[in-house]
C-alpha cells in the first residue's frame, strides 16, 4: 500500500493515522488508475474511503454528528457508511455497495478497459464531504516509486 515506509498510523494515533492513510492512498490510488493499474487503484481508492470514515468517526466533531447504534460496529465499512448517511453527513448518492462488489472484483482480477472516472468521481464527492479533500498534496511524505 502506498502509505508503507511513509508513516507509523499507530504512532499517529486514531485520528491523525486515518487521515493521512487516506490522504497518502487517495494519492496513491490516482497515480495507480493514471498508471493504467486499475484494479490496484480501486483497491487503494477503497481503502482510502475507509481510513477517511474511520478518521471521521474517530474525529471529536465527527463522532458527535454520527448516529451510530450501540449494535452497529464502527469497524465495518458498510456499516459506518450506512450511519454517516443516516447522520445526514453524506447524502448517500454515492453507490457504496457497488462500489464494495467493484472492489472484490477488482482484488481477484485487473479490470482492462473499466472506466473509473465516474467512479473516481464519486469517491472524491464523499471524501469532499467528510472534510479529508482538498488537501495540500505537498504536505504530504514524497511518494517511494518502489511502491507498486
Amino acid at each position: 500500500m502506498p502509505h508503507f515506509g511513509l508513516m507509523d498510523e499507530k504512532a499517529l494515533g486514531p485520528v491523525e493515522g486515518p487521515l493521512q492513510r487516506a490522504r497518502l492512498h487517495i494519492r496513491g490510488g490516482k497515480r495507480r488508475l493514471r498508471q493504467g493499474k486499475v484494479a490496484a487503484g480501486i483497491v487503494t481508492l477503497y481503502d482510502a474511503l475507509n481510513g477517511a470514515m474511520q478518521w471521521y468517526a474517530a474525529s471529536p466533531g465527527g463522532r458527535a454528528k454520527l448516529a451510530l447504534k450501540e449494535e452497529e460496529n464502527p469497524n465495518d465499512d458498510r456499516t459506518l457508511y450506512a450511519a454517516l448517511v443516516r447522520s445526514g453527513v453524506l447524502d448517500g448518492a454515492f453507490d457504496f455497495e457497488a462500489f464494495d462488489r467493484l472492489m472484490e472484483m477488482a482484488l481477484n482480477r485487473e479490470l482492462p478497459g473499466f472506466n473509473y472516472h465516474r467512479v473516481l468521481e464519486g469517491i472524491e464527492a464523499v471524501l469532499i464531504r467528510l472534510g479529508v479533500m482538498p488537501f495540500d498534496e505537498a504536505a504530504l511524505p514524497p511518494e517511494d516509486p518502489r511502491t507498486f
